[in-house]
């Protein structure tokens, strides 16, 4: 029995590293091929570079202005994340603790609204923000990362604070504070878990969004990274080796959040299979 149980484990472990390794090839054309020069690319992209160009970084960063963009896109994605969380987790508790019909329709149209998709409505979105004056504006495009975003982070926080006893609010509400001092002092710490997730992915999706902020941000002193790189790809001639380049060093912040928020990561999501 334990022979036949390690072999199974042999088997599963080896699936999972070739699996790992289907996963990381993108990574490796990347990564290699932002290391060659451009002809070099053209010849053979699966190869190994034969003479590193760390050039390609150095022109890839000045072309790309990459500390604007990378300010532009921190400062976007920071402010939307904080937005967020905090008009969603709040949103979700008067959901969940409004025992009253209306609260459940209200759940339900932020739900169904995640399935509407972004093509359908993008042309009316970018006229009404003109008529609003919000194109070529960080709090603009923040409002609509609200909206968007707000379906699924709803969603997230009102099935965590289901799991919540009430029996905490009501002996908070009886030593005399607010509802909204329980929603702060006690309810709200307890969402650390799911506010990391939330954070976690609306960080993902805000941060290597491109199609938005190139319908709003037209004004190239507020290019966000997604956008800085798009330029390397003109109408005749398409950059690889600085486009390429472009990614990984645009990829560096993401890897270097991703890193220090792993210990919260494996906590929410240990947490969340409790809860």
């Amino acid at each position: 029995m334990g022979n036949k149980y390690t072999s199974k484990t042999f088997i599963v472990e080896i699936l999972a590293v070739l699996l790992g390794l289907v996963f990381l090839v993108p990574f490796y054309y990347v990564l290699s091929n932002s290391l060659k020069s451009f002809a070099e690319i053209l010849s053979n992209t699966s190869a190994l570079p034969t003479t590193i160009q760390f050039q390609n970084f150095v022109n890839a960063f000045n072309q790309m202005n990459y500390l604007k963009v990378l300010s532009n896109s921190l400062i976007i994605t920071v402010i939307s994340n904080a937005v967020l969380v905090i008009f969603c987790s709040m949103a979700a508790y008067m959901l969940v603790r409004t025992k009253k019909k209306i609260s459940s329709i209200i759940f339900m149209a932020f739900v169904a609204a995640m399935v509407i998709p972004f093509q359908s409505i993008m042309i009316p979105l970018v006229k009404v923000a003109g008529n609003l004056n919000l194109l070529n504006s960080i709090w603009g495009i923040v409002i609509m990362y609200l909206g968007f975003g707000s379906g699924m982070t709803i969603f997230l926080y009102h099935g965590f604070i289901k799991g919540i006893p009430i029996e905490l609010e009501e002996a908070a509400i009886i030593d005399g504070c607010s509802r909204l001092g329980v929603f702060w002092r006690i309810v709200f710490p307890l969402l650390k878990p799911i506010t990391v997730t939330v954070v976690i992915l609306n960080s993902l999706w805000i941060w290597n969004d491109f199609l938005l902020p190139s319908l709003v941000l037209q004004d190239p002193e507020l290019r966000t990274i997604p956008l800085a790189t798009f330029f390397f790809f003109g109408q005749y001639t398409k950059q690889w080796d600085l486009a390429l380049a472009a990614l990984v060093i645009s990829i560096i912040p993401l890897l270097i959040f991703f890193f220090a928020m792993q210990k919260h990561i494996v906590k929410g999501i240990t947490s969340g299979s409790i809860k």
